[in-house]
């Protein structure tokens, strides 16, 4: 049995196969070796029925996750996995791999993560060549949920909200200044607080102060990030996955439209095509 894992900072997908079968997928706690420690990892683990049934079928685990670039990153995860799941053969890459899987196989290509966090790459059909971009929600991350989170509360602050949205968000999110800067500066987990404005967010994308906001985002991203790999590695079509480019592909193809970029796949959970990749190999 195999085990594939896409995981983000808030939740983590799973799909288990045998003999080129579905066994099982489900949804769990999102692991991020740069947020959680070993013992942490292993609690959320143990949480799951699913992975507890089935653990000592586990063959070989392929994970794929935010926060997992770093070697000893990478090592925390494999510590923990094959402490968890005795025999399996535990391989762990960072979540902008298994985004280039995802959507690129082995074939080359430009891949970009927007979800919680953004991440960008050149893959060349063996490995992403070159991939400086995720330095995380505080020094980056642009166009992904934490960005926009950032970009919302600072109007809410700063009471440069339009008065329609002002009176909308508060009424889904009752905060005050103290409450905010409270869970941004003092949570231990302040990029999940960030992240929790998503579904305010796709309720009114069609009005103009949060499209805009959106589209601030995806044009930052773009010209940070996707124009330089297009210049340095080839004129390849940009690919996406994440819930932020799935949710509001129009406005990102708009703004790729606007540099005349291509977009081809925009893919909202890589994990699908994750396991196929790995099925098709065994």
């Amino acid at each position: 049995m195999i085990a594939v894992v896409y995981s983000g900072s808030r939740f983590s997908d799973w799909r288990l196969a045998n003999k080129g079968k579905v066994v099982t997928g489900f949804k769990a706690m999102g692991i991020n070796p740069n947020l959680h420690d070993d013992r942490h990892i292993f609690q959320s683990l143990n949480k799951s029925n699913n992975l507890i049934n089935h653990a000592e079928e586990i063959k070989r685990i392929y994970f794929y996750g935010a926060g997992s670039s770093a070697q000893e990153r990478k090592d925390k995860i494999h510590r923990v996995f094959s402490n968890f799941f005795k025999n399996a053969k535990v391989f762990v890459e960072q979540d902008i791999v298994g985004a280039a899987l995802a959507t690129l196989g082995d074939n080359k290509g430009l891949v970009g993560i927007l979800g919680s966090g953004s991440n960008a790459g050149y893959y060349n059909g063996k490995k992403m060549v070159d991939d400086n971009f995720g330095l995380g929600y505080i020094l980056a991350d642009e166009g992904s949920s934490n960005w926009i989170g950032r970009k919302l509360l600072k109007s809410f602050l700063t009471e440069s909200m339009p008065d329609d949205i002002y009176d909308l968000f508060i009424e889904s999110h009752p905060l005050d200044r103290k409450q905010v800067l409270e869970k941004v500066y003092n949570s231990s987990n302040p990029n999940q607080f960030l992240t929790s404005f998503t579904d305010f967010v796709e309720e009114n994308a069609s009005h103009p102060f949060v499209r805009d906001i959106l589209a601030q985002g995806f044009e930052l991203f773009i010209e940070t990030y996707m124009i330089p790999l297009q210049k340095k590695y080839g004129d390849y079509p940009l690919n996406f996955t994440g819930s932020i480019a799935a949710t509001h592909d129009k406005i990102l193809r708009d703004v790729a439209r606007k540099h005349r970029l291509q977009i081809d796949q925009i893919i909202n959970e890589p994990i699908h095509n994750l396991l196929n990749y790995y099925i098709k190999k065994t």
